[in-house]
């Protein structure tokens, strides 16, 4: 039986479509007073967005809010329902850093406050199509912490589109996500069957025919998710040189790069396309990730098993084997943050730049913590030994990526680590009705 989504009482984060252009803001709060933090979620109810018209929204902005464990503590909740929290959610990533990878330049020691610290509590997480909507959302934030000295701003971190509407390293965003069971509308072609709503919601069954459930009473769960997020640098220049190095040709760049990544640079997939990039099929919601391993590219002649979005989403390429690949899926919200390096730079300028993802997940350890675990910082799952995702792993000096080529199979060694993790949080998204709950003292 199908289960329809009460898509008034989640919040928008999860499944809004994102305005295009966008910008953004995640603003950190930190809890001194819990009557205050109360009463900052009774003032917000009212002007929380939801996803009740996700699909054709009249507002193109919104604004939600996220508490973590210390947060939820801070405003009341009992310690048996604290306990009954996820073990990944109540000991935070910083705690996790060698189960997840990120130790080396990855240390939480070396995270952007206030990712690894006590002070994180709260977030609220605005986006927007323009910095006027934007900047209505935040007034609101604003507005209702006006004489709450007991909920205070501990910083912030815009985000925006680039221009050229790619990422840093260039490539489009955001083109394959899973189409959830009673989210409304009809999945695209690539998206597969629809997966249970439990997968990603609290309050519905998921893949193993289980209710996902949280602690407490009902009405805290219901409709509620966690977001797994990550703030990632990208070490762009080091990309840039690291392709010409290996290639004695820009076309060979472009190849080399799209072999990693398992799409070209235009979204177009090599499934579709393995020898040149056809920005047609990438800018086509029809096409653009409309294709499967098993039957059409089981060695990974076109899409490398070791590429990006092949590790992040084995799709069917695991089907023969004992891993269920849909029990493991993520739902990633991404957002680009800083400024675009100038085409042609191959030396760092020092600033700031990459992606903060939002990982949707009902079950924290067995799909964020798992995929980023086995399937990005380790190959055993497609024979690969110890080798990891060639880009966006934590690669050690003695990394390699070696991806089927003719007459050979081409190796990439010494990999650096092209994306760094400066900061890593799980966090809970309550329902609205989960918020109402929260905001009248946790009874």
């Amino acid at each position: 039986m199908t289960q329809i989504l009460d898509l008034a009482d989640i919040q928008a984060t999860v499944l809004r479509n994102r305005p295009m252009p966008y910008c953004g803001a995640y603003v950190f709060l930190r809890i001194d007073d819990p009557e205050h933090a109360r009463t900052l979620l009774y003032r917000l109810i009212p002007k929380i967005t939801t996803s009740a018209d996700w699909q054709k929204p009249i507002d193109h902005a919104w604004i939600n809010i996220v508490l973590t464990y210390a947060g939820l503590a801070r405003l009341g909740l009992s310690q048996q329902i604290l306990d009954g929290f996820p073990m990944e959610f109540r000991v935070s990533m910083a705690a996790r850093k060698e189960f997840l990878g990120d130790i080396g330049e990855s240390d939480p020691s070396r995270w952007d406050y206030p990712f690894g610290s006590q002070d994180l509590h709260a977030a609220l997480v605005v986006m927007a199509r323009d910095q006027d909507s934007l900047e209505a959302k935040l007034a609101i934030g604003r507005e209702a912490m006006v004489g709450l000295p007991g909920v205070t701003v501990i910083g912030q971190l815009d985000v925006a589109l680039p221009a050229n509407f790619r990422e840093h390293f260039g490539f489009v965003d955001g083109i394959s996500r899973p189409f959830i069971e009673g989210q409304g509308g009809s999945p695209l072609p690539g998206q597969g069957e629809p997966l249970k709503a439990g997968e990603f919601f609290l309050g519905y069954v998921n893949e193993l025919g289980e209710l996902a459930r949280g602690p407490g009473p009902q009405t805290l769960w219901t409709n509620a998710t966690y977001l797994s997020l990550r703030k990632l640098h990208q070490n762009v220049a080091q990309f840039r040189r690291f392709l010409r190095q290996r290639a004695k040709t820009p076309r060979d760049e472009e190849l080399i790069a799209a072999k990693m990544v398992g799409r070209w640079r235009s979204g177009c997939p090599l499934a579709l396309s393995p020898d040149r990039d056809d920005p047609e099929i990438g800018k086509d919601p029809m096409r653009n990730n409309a294709f499967a391993y098993y039957d059409d590219d089981p060695k990974g002649l076109k899409t490398p098993a070791g590429s990006h979005i092949r590790r992040v989403n084995p799709r069917d390429a695991l089907q023969d084997t004992i891993v269920n690949s849909r029990i493991h899926r993520v739902f990633r919200r991404g957002s680009t943050y800083g400024p675009m390096l100038p085409e042609g730079i191959l030396e760092d300028d020092g600033v700031a730049r990459g992606n903060v993802i939002a990982f949707v997940n009902a079950n924290p350890a067995r799909q964020f913590e798992f995929v980023q675990s086995q399937w990005v910082n380790d190959g055993d799952f497609i024979s690969a030994g110890h080798d990891k995702d060639p880009i966006v792993g934590n690669h050690a000096e003695d990394s390699q990526y070696t991806f089927p080529a003719r007459p050979v199979r081409q190796r990439l060694d010494g990999l650096p680590s092209f994306v760094v993790t400066r900061g890593g949080q799980h966090v809970f998204l309550p329902g609205i009705g989960g918020l109402r709950w929260l905001a009248e003292g946790c009874r």
